[in-house]
């Protein structure tokens, strides 16, 4: 069955994974995996799902069902075993935890770090939280990259401790 990975964004009120999860069995569909959350008062999301090939079209189209609920958008997705022959190539994962002020910049300089080193980010989570004892807000991420065969980690820790100097930043790599 094609897969498909979904986009979507609507306002945030009870029902929406429903009306969504309505639409994709109707048309024959497979909830495979998602993240979903409440962001600034949006709910807002990617789904991967598998819909049977003869139903794909009639399912993409019957997305526009959910219109004043969710804005969907459908793209398709890799089949499962070229994501598991692709997966092959990176043969570890590293962990970078990130915690500091709060200030612009942050996300685009890590970034630039793991671009440099060729590092593909597998998930990455970010938010902001009061600062408890200073005031202001605290910036933290939780990004998880995989790391292919022969990469230099000794390297990158070292270009990551030097961005948490510069960015004034802790920043752990397990």
């Amino acid at each position: 069955m094609p897969r498909l990975v979904l986009t979507v964004i609507g306002d945030d009120r009870s029902g929406l994974v429903r009306a969504l999860a309505d639409v994709v069995t109707e048309h024959g569909g497979n909830w495979e995996e998602s993240q979903l959350a409440e962001l600034a008062g949006k709910f807002a999301g990617i789904v991967v799902v598998s819909v049977p090939e003869d139903r794909a079209e009639e399912f993409a189209t019957s997305l526009s069902t959910l219109d004043g609920l969710l804005e969907v958008s459908a793209h398709p997705g890799a089949e499962p075993a070229a994501e598991v022959q692709g997966a092959g190539a990176a043969t570890d994962q590293l962990t970078i935890d990130l915690l500091g002020n709060d200030h612009p910049g942050i996300v685009r300089e890590v970034s630039t770090v793991l671009s440099h080193h060729d590092l593909s980010i597998e998930t990455m989570t970010t938010g902001t939280r009061e600062a408890p004892m200073a005031g202001g807000l605290l910036f933290e991420a939780h990004v998880v990259v995989d790391v292919p065969a022969g990469s230099d980690t000794s390297a990158l820790r070292a270009d990551l401790e030097r961005l948490a100097a510069e960015l004034l930043v802790d920043i752990a790599v397990a």
